[in-house]
Order: structure tokens, then C-alpha cells, then sequence
């Protein structure tokens, strides 16, 4: 009976009200579990790299044992392949496939991406692959939150706000990074700042962190000693700097989707079988450039406190882009995160060697250019410049920089505009639903789902009245936001930026009205 429906209209509207303080309770315990289990994810991936070093150490000894580690890769390659293959919600990072789910384009089963991701991740990235932990981290944190939701039967405008906390106690977990956890939830994953998600996103993150802090320790992923404060003086060298990662970030999503679409070309190779071709690479890459390897954590860290040469950095660059480019596109469970990442660090260090070679500058700035080309490169791939900017000051534990770290974030991002590039994660989830055959997850059209949107400043309903405005079928407008102030909506009620529309519709309309309403809210010049 409808009565007995938790996802009826009375239920629906009823639980809206109540979630605010619910939520921030099931956020912490979302967060709890998320950080226990990327505490043994990376705890597993660094016992894994400890053994591939050791591996290539003992090859280089013994080159005898170069072939069954081949063997043992062929075997890994194609034990993850056919992973890949019954569940394609594990292959690459994971975001786009929780974006596409909270928009619900896209269906997951929480139990089967937590298995798959964990034991897929650990074989491909501890293999040596060119992968980061961090996307992984915010698929698996997604999966606990939705996981958690199905347990307690708790209503879908729940689930979705618990899976976004457990994206962003995901983020937290791995890079010790709260805030930028938090704020990629909302930058990224939801692209939406409203006061319901920061408190179930940020009370995920906090916890998350706590618990990774007390196993890993109370320290931020970088350790920098002796940072200096860049002068005001050469910020125009931070301008060209902007530029540059600006442009490279550019090249590095366009290649990066060509790869995936040069791997679907060759039909002579099987699915199951693309990701054997980059864990062989890898054995060339692990003999002459082991540096190469991995996401880039320890690359990064020996930038930091080692002096590398000129044409070394180079070398690695080139090796690391096109062996990053190889590694995701074969499909594998891993992420982009620390890969572009450790891409950033190696091409401002290059930039810091060049001025102090040929403009005079004083070496101990060579550290900043590299932090500050991670935050550019980030946002110029990502599209995301606030996450990058919070996120680099956690990780390297260093509130000094804000000011530059902005100023290269914000010129990468306007010279990845002017461009036209598309961020990264909203390209791959639509090649993702092309490959997929744009598969949208139906729902139930008896139940009934709550959505909210916030209305942006030059949209097509800023300065409307709601009777002006022409309302896609099926979708009644509840309630209209401002501030702390709820308005029943009348005909003549104007609807001002910065409004949440609150929008009740059946279940198996959401992407529909997703795709409509995000159109009507959002800024012309963003569509642009």
C-alpha cells in the first residue's frame, strides 16, 4: 500500500525536514568505516610497493627472474581484465561512475565496487601501474555510503548525501586532506554548496581523517622543511607558470581520452586482456626509470629533497605522462589524482631549474614553483581550482602560499577555458555512458525523490516569477530557499540567485529532471 511506502510523498517531504541534524550523525559514521577501510587500502598498496621495488632490486641482481615476474604480471593483468569485464563500474578512478549515480545515469552496486575496487586497486597500482589511490578512495568511500543507506533503509535524497559524504571521507582518508575532501564533494562530486551536503560532507571528512590520522599519524603527506614565501615581486614569473601548466593540462586530458579511445580501437585485443600491455611496459619502465612507477608519491617527495638534473626531470616528465596515459586507458581500477599530481611537481621543477639558470633566481624558490605547478596542473585537468588550492595547502602543510597557489590556479583555469577543455572527470563519465550505451538507471515511478538546486546568478530563472517559468512535466516545485527562510512557492514569488529550489518528483525521472533543471539553474556564461 502507498501508506507503507517509505518513498511516498508524505515520507519523502517528512524525512526532508529532519535531515539536517540527521545527517551530520550518519556522516561521521559513514566516515568512520570509510577511513578504516583506505587505512588498509593504503596500508596494502605501500606493503605492495615495497615489494615491486624490491622485485626490480632483486632483477637487477638477477636478471634470471625478469621472466616469471613477467608471467606473474600477464597473470595480474588479466585476473583485474577480467574483473573489468562483469563489473565495469571498477574501471579507472571512480568518480565519474559516482557522479554519474548521484545524477542517476548510472547504477552501483555498493558491495561488488567495494570488493572490486579494493582487490582490483591493490593488483594494478601495487603492480607498478601509473595509478593513484585517490579516486579509488572516493568510489569505495561513495560505495560504504551508499552501502550504509541500503542497510538502514534510508531514503533515496538520503542516499545520495551519504554517498557524497562517503566520497569525500574517501578524499580525506587518502591524502589526510579534511577540507579538500570536503570541498571536492561539493566542488566536484555533488556541484553543489548547499548547507546540507558541507555538514554531512565535512562531519564524513573530519572523521575519516581522524581515524587515518591514528593509524598513519598526525603529519601532512608532504613534508617540506625550510619554505620560503615567494616575493610579490616575481609573481609575473607565476603568471607564465599559469600558462604553461594551463596548456599542458589541456594536452593532458585530450591525450588522456585519445588513449582510451586507441585501446577500444584495437579489436584484435581483448578486453580482458588491455591491461597486460601497460604492466609490461612497466617491467622496461621499473628496470631503466623505476621512478617512473607507481603513482608518484616517492617522486614527488625525492623532488623536494633531492636534485635532480635538468635533463633527467625531463626524461621523467615525458615517461610519466605517456606511462600514465597508458595505465588508465587500459581500464584499470585506478585513479588520475596522484599521476597528475607528481606530472605537476616534475614540470615546476623544471620551470624553477630554468629561471635559476637562465633568469637568476635564487635556488631555494625551486620548491615553491613545484608546489604551485601541482595546484595549476590540478586545476587546469580538473577544473576544480578551490579543491586544488585547499588541497595543497593540507598536503604539504603550509598556509603561506595561498596567495600564489591562487594566482597559478586561477590563470591555469581561465587559459584551460579559453581552450575549451572540459573537465576531466564530466569528459570520462561521458564516454563512460557512451560506452555503456547511456544506460539510465530507472527508478520506481511509485516512489517519489526530493532534489535540490541552487539557482545561479544570469541563469534562465534569475528575476523569474515561478508562474513566468515554463516547469518540465512531472516535477512539483516544494519549497524555495533563501538563506535560512523557507517560502512556499506562489506564482508571484520571484526567484532570486542564490535560491534552492526544492523539487519533489517520481523516482524514475530523476536523471531526466537532473539534466533539465541543472540547464535552467546554471549560468549562461558557464554554459557557454
Amino acid at each position: 500500500m502507498e501508506s507503507k511506502n517509505k518513498h511516498n510523498t508524505y515520507n519523502s517531504l517528512f524525512n526532508w525536514r529532519s535531515l539536517r541534524l540527521k545527517l551530520v550523525f550518519e556522516g561521521i559514521g559513514v566516515g568512520i568505516i570509510t577511513g578504516l577501510l583506505i587505512v588498509l587500502y593504503r596500508y596494502t598498496l605501500e606493503k605492495a610497493g615495497i615489494f615491486v621495488t624490491y622485485v626490480y632490486k632483486t632483477i637487477s641482481i638477477n636478471p634470471v627472474l625478469i621472466l616469471p615476474w613477467i608471467c606473474a604480471l600477464i597473470l595480474i593483468g588479466y585476473i583485474v581484465g577480467l574483473m573489468v569485464k562483469h563489473e565495469p563500474m571498477i574501471t579507472g578512478s571512480g568518480i565519474p561512475q559516482v557522479e554519474g549515480v548521484l545524477l542517476r545515469k548510472l547504477d552501483m552496486t555498493w558491495w561488488r565496487v567495494i570488493i572490486g575496487k579494493f582487490f582490483g586497486g591493490v593488483l594494478s597500482i601495487g603492480s607498478g601501474l601509473s595509478l593513484g589511490r585517490e579516486g579509488p578512495s572516493v568510489q569505495l568511500g561513495a560505495a560504504v555510503g551508499q552501502g550504509f543507506s541500503k542497510v538502514f533503509k534510508r531514503i533515496k535524497i538520503e542516499e545520495k548525501y551519504l554517498m557524497t559524504s562517503g566520497a569525500s571521507a574517501g578524499l580525506s582518508a587518502a591524502f589526510n586532506a579534511p577540507l579538500a575532501g570536503a570541498l571536492f564533494a561539493l566542488e566536484e562530486v555533488h556541484k553543489n554548496f548547499s548547507p546540507l551536503i558541507l555538514l554531512s560532507a565535512l562531519s564524513a571528512a573530519l572523521s575519516a581523517d581522524f581515524v587515518a590520522s591514528s593509524f598513519l599519524g598526525l603529519k601532512p603527506i608532504f613534508i617540506i622543511k625550510n619554505l620560503s614565501i615567494l616575493p610579490l615581486k616575481f609573481y609575473f614569473y607565476l603568471i607564465i607558470l599559469g600558462v604553461i601548466v594551463g596548456v599542458l593540462g589541456v594536452l593532458f586530458n585530450k591525450i588522456l581520452l585519445k588513449t582510451q579511445d586507441i585501446y577500444v580501437a584495437q579489436t584484435w585485443l581483448p578486453k580482458e586482456m588491455r591491461m597486460v600491455v601497460p604492466l609490461l611496459i612497466s617491467v622496461i619502465i621499473g628496470i631503466l626509470l623505476p621512478q617512473a612507477l607507481g603513482g608518484g608519491h616517492e617522486l614527488i617527495t625525492s623532488l623536494f629533497t633531492g636534485n635532480p638534473s635538468l635533463t633527467i626531470l625531463v626524461i621523467l616528465v615525458f615517461i610519466k605522462f605517456l606511462f600514465t596515459m597508458l595505465s588508465f586507458g587500459s581500464g584499470a581500477p585506478g585513479g588520475i589524482f596522484l599521476p597528475l599530481l607528481a606530472i605537476g611537481a616534475l614540470i615546476g621543477n623544471v620551470y624553477g631549474i630554468t629561471l635559476v639558470h637562465f633568469a637568476h633566481f635564487n635556488s631555494i624558490y625551486i620548491n615553491n614553483f613545484i608546489i604551485l605547478a601541482m595546484a595549476g596542473y590540478f586545476t587546469a585537468v580538473v577544473r576544480a581550482p578551490i579543491t586544488g588550492i585547499i588541497l595543497l595547502t593540507e598536503m604539504t602543510g603550509s598556509f603561506s602560499q595561498l596567495l600564489s597557489l591562487s594566482v597559478v590556479s586561477i590563470v591555469a583555469y581561465i587559459v584551460a577555458d579559453i581552450l575549451a577543455s572540459k573537465p576531466i572527470y564530466e569528459s570520462l563519465l561521458e564516454k563512460f555512458l557512451h560506452n555503456q550505451g547511456e544506460k539510465i538507471s530507472f527508478g520506481n515511478k511509485r516512489n517519489k525523490a526530493i532534489l535540490e538546486f541552487v539557482v545561479c546568478m544570469g541563469s534562465d530563472l534569475d528575476g523569474k516569477r515561478i508562474k513566468d517559468v515554463i516547469w518540465p512535466s512531472h516535477c512539483l516545485l516544494v519549497t524555495v530557499k533563501r538563506g535560512e527562510h523557507e517560502i512556499i512557492p506562489k506564482g508571484s514569488t520571484v526567484i532570486f540567485p542564490g535560491d534552492y529550489l526544492i523539487v519533489l518528483t517520481n523516482e524514475d525521472r530523476v536523471a531526466k529532471m537532473n539534466d533539465a533543471l541543472t540547464i535552467m539553474t546554471s549560468s549562461c556564461e558557464i554554459l557557454k
